[in-house]
């Protein structure tokens, strides 16, 4: 298998960024920001609807003023705009986050001696008698696959929903959770 030793997603961030991927990977992020139209024409719209351009008397003001003015009113909503794009990038299983992926896997895998891929990643159409099971199922199938691999590099223990639900099963049968105050047995 591996070595005996436990890899802790610290190690592998810290392989990233001493190898110099985190940059790289960042870079990326920012490259596709600036080239992101969406985001740049509400941005320049925001801009020119501003109440801090629009009043009157702003063209006595100095640039700095005005730029001061002009961060007061729109950083926070802007910055809220590139933050959801850059997890969009992130999250997307067929661009950047996908690179993303197979880059922290590639390096567990490189750290703990083990042989990519841990989890096979199939873009093939499962075909079944009659039916094609198409990117939905696989997209919920690598969903699962991706919270397993979250799991198993965690350091501290946490409990998938589906342990989750078999443990909710168990605790049906017996009648017993510590997660649930029991009912009380006569409260008049």
């Amino acid at each position: 298998m591996g070595s005996s030793s436990v890899i802790t997603p610290e190690d592998v961030l810290e392989s990233l960024m001493n190898d110099g991927t985190i940059d790289a990977l960042r870079l990326k992020i920012i490259n596709q920001l600036k080239a992101n139209e969406e985001l740049k024409n509400t941005t320049i719209k925001m801009a020119e609807q501003s109440k801090v351009l629009n009043t009157s008397g702003a063209e006595k003001q100095t640039k700095r003023e005005l730029f001061d003015a002009l961060r007061q009113e729109l950083e926070t909503p802007v910055l809220e705009m590139a933050s959801k794009s850059v997890w969009e990038l992130i999250l997307d299983s067929n661009g950047l986050g996908k690179e993303i992926s197979e880059t922290v896997e590639r390096v567990f895998c490189k750290l703990s001696g083990r042989e990519p891929p841990l989890f096979p990643h199939s873009n093939d159409v499962v075909l079944l008698p009659g039916k094609a099971v198409g990117d939905e199922k696989r997209k919920g199938k690598e969903k699962d696959c991706e919270n397993e691999k979250e799991n198993s590099k965690s350091k501290s223990k946490k409990r998938s929903f589906n342990d989750m639900n078999a443990e909710g099963s168990a605790t049906d049968i017996t009648g017993k959770s510590s997660d649930t105050p029991a009912a009380p047995h006569d409260a008049n």
